[in-house]
């Protein structure tokens, strides 16, 4: 299984704290830093300040030397296909190759009514996804591409320079396993990721997306499954209750204690505990078909816990 980070940037992250982040990754073990692609608060809180993803990962390619970086998701909704595209390429120019794309529908309908995004229905939106990754790929691959769907038409573009990576930058398609997302991570993606389950729902979605691959054609070796997932570990109990209480700030939900919190975290398939337990769940998400897992860390500023997962988890399921 291999590990990579993923911090929610659209709740108050700073550019220091991304910086601190993107090294300790390197410094950790972690493969890969990946943020989300959000404006606004995903827990309603208004006070809390959200930077832009692209702009942040092209600062953090310049300021790294071996982590990967990429989107988890980055919304059809938010950009034009070929703006994305550019963006992405820039990235990874900068960065010597190490960029990979995440594309989603996106979801977060007050997100794009406060930021004056159009927020069509899920069809049309589905349908913007399967162009945009039509578009992105015809972009990265062809000396000049055109193209000409129901809501986007390019004619005859030079997209220069193409990225590092060739044939084309690694492609993530996340969602919940149904027939539509199956067919295009399928036939689009690299990596199929899904969010927040039990190893057993984990299961039945790539089982989905696996046979959506075969019906494609493609070699599953050519094809990634991996989860996202929150992260709050400690190396003892005490050290555990104090970043849950940590996190019960951050992100509140209806919990009478931190044992209340906790027990809510395990039942979403959250990896939590001390490094043992941490451990055993890891362990079964690998059995699950987890080949890739992106821990969703909220306390952005503790450092410490991204050493204890460097130091007692990562070299343990390597």
């Amino acid at each position: 299984m291999r590990f990579s980070l993923m911090i929610e940037g659209q709740e108050g992250v700073t550019w220091d704290q991304w910086l601190s982040l993107a090294l300790a990754c390197e410094e950790h073990g972690f493969e890969a830093l990946f943020r989300s692609d959000h404006y606004y608060s995903v827990m309603g809180a208004r006070d809390r300040g959200s930077s832009d993803a692209w702009t942040v990962l092209a600062a953090l390619a310049a300021r790294t030397e071996r982590v990967r970086l990429g989107t988890l998701v980055s919304p059809v909704t938010f950009r034009h296909p070929t703006v994305l595209a550019k963006a992405a390429t820039t990235v990874d120019e900068i960065s010597g190759g190490r960029v990979e794309l995440g594309l989603g529908a996106g979801w977060w309908t007050e997100e794009h009514q406060t930021h004056g995004f159009p927020f069509p229905p899920v069809p049309e939106r589905m349908q913007m996804l399967a162009e945009q990754l039509e578009i992105v790929h015809g972009l990265f691959k062809e000396p000049v591409f055109t193209f000409e769907g129901r809501h986007y038409t390019l004619r005859d573009c030079p997209f220069t320079p193409k990225p590092v990576q060739q044939p084309h930058l690694p492609v993530i398609v996340g969602g919940r396993g149904g027939a539509g997302i199956a067919r295009l991570a399928a036939r689009w993606a690299d990596e199929y990721n899904t969010f927040f389950v039990p190893p057993d729902e984990a299961r039945a979605r790539y089982a989905r997306v696996r046979d959506a691959v075969d019906a494609e054609g493609r070699d599953q070796d050519t094809f990634t499954t991996s989860l996202m997932t929150g992260v709050v570990v400690g190396a003892d109990r005490g050290e555990l209750i104090h970043r849950v209480e940590r996190l019960m700030e951050i992100d509140p939900e209806d919990a009478s204690s931190a044992d209340d919190f906790l027990s809510g975290l395990e039942a979403r398939g959250v990896v939590v505990g001390t490094p043992d337990q941490a451990l055993e769940l890891l362990a079964a998400f690998d059995e699950a078909g987890v080949q890739r897992i992106m821990l969703q860390d909220l306390l952005v500023d503790d450092i410490e816990m991204l050493a204890l997962l460097g130091s007692e988890i990562l070299p343990r399921m390597g």
